[in-house]
């Protein structure tokens, strides 16, 4: 067996499917297949079972997937180990960010990277939690932020802040800024995200704990979105004060605090538990902390 081998397969059996890994690998569908089956006739053990939905490892092929990523890693380890004697750091570095949060990180985050590491490579990525936290299971992503994270054995995560939610309403001449029960934001039209968006899921859960159900007027998942459609009078919202600063329209809205219970949602950096952070990777965590708690004025 050689590492291009051990690498195709490990990406087949993180996405579960042959296509999502061609794409991901770059590489030929039929070809790939030829390099995994290879594989298998040397180790002479069935490591994929192939069915309709995609591929799911054997016996066999969860063991070699474990080594797989200890011999992937420990090469990865060498080769930034060799760059740092020649006085640079390589290797590669996938993020996720929320899409609130993309709109103020991406940019710093981008310039801190290649100031700190000019010879590695950065990709950056937007999306919702549950779906960034599954590409951290499956290592398409390496590192992600995010809100409300399920637990997992899969993923550990490091709390970085709480972020309080307020009602978003469209800025009228009698606005208030005071206070407004979550029993009152139930009777309420609000644009909302749909399941299971990290936000939707906590209202609803909140709201179930004193006897309510939230008023879905219109489910849109973008936050731009939203907020155009509350600055046009189509319903309030339950965001954070950061998503209306950031968003160029602060000026149409008003924001009012949720209270009895207040409304926090849970802001953590998370990475796979199954595979060792490289030095880059690291070196990336340590900025992304740095970076979330100045530009959003959380606490160190």
């Amino acid at each position: 067996m050689d590492l291009r081998q051990l690498e195709y397969f490990v990406h087949v059996a993180e996405m579960g499917s042959f296509t999502r890994a061609s794409i991901a690998l770059d590489i030929a569908q039929p070809a790939l297949s030829r390099q995994i089956r290879l594989l298998e006739v040397e180790l002479r053990q069935n490591l994929l079972i192939r069915n309709g939905r995609g591929v799911t490892t054997t016996e066999a092929g969860k063991l070699l997937l474990e080594h797989s990523r200890g011999v992937l890693h420990q090469i990865e380890r060498a080769k930034e180990e060799l760059a740092r004697i020649r006085g640079a750091s390589s290797g590669r570095v996938a993020v996720g960010l929320p899409p609130s949060l993309s709109k103020v990180l991406t940019v710093p985050l981008a310039r801190a990277f290649r100031e700190q590491l000019p010879d590695a490579t950065l990709s950056i990525s937007e999306g919702l939690s549950v779906s960034m936290q599954e590409s951290l299971i499956n290592g398409r992503l390496d590192i992600a932020l995010l809100y409300n994270a399920s637990p997992s054995p899969e993923i550990d995560t490091t709390p970085l802040a709480e972020e309080e939610l307020f009602l978003v309403e469209r800025r009228q001449p009698d606005s208030t800024c005071a206070p407004i029960r979550l029993a009152e934001v139930a009777d309420l039209p609000l644009v909302i995200p749909g399941r299971p968006h990290s936000i939707r899921m906590l209202v609803e859960a909140e709201m179930a704990n004193i006897g309510f159900h939230p008023k879905a007027a219109l489910e849109v998942d973008g936050v731009s979105g939203i907020l155009d459609l509350v600055a046009d009078g189509a319903g309030s919202a339950v965001l954070s004060m950061n998503a209306v600063t950031t968003s160029g329209k602060a000026e149409a809205l008003n924001a009012r605090p949720i209270t009895e219970p207040r409304l926090r949602s849970r802001l953590a950096l998370a990475v796979s538990a199954r595979r060792p952070t490289t030095a880059t990777q690291q070196s990336m965590l340590k900025l992304l902390q740095t970076l979330t708690s100045r530009l959003l004025a959380l606490p160190s």
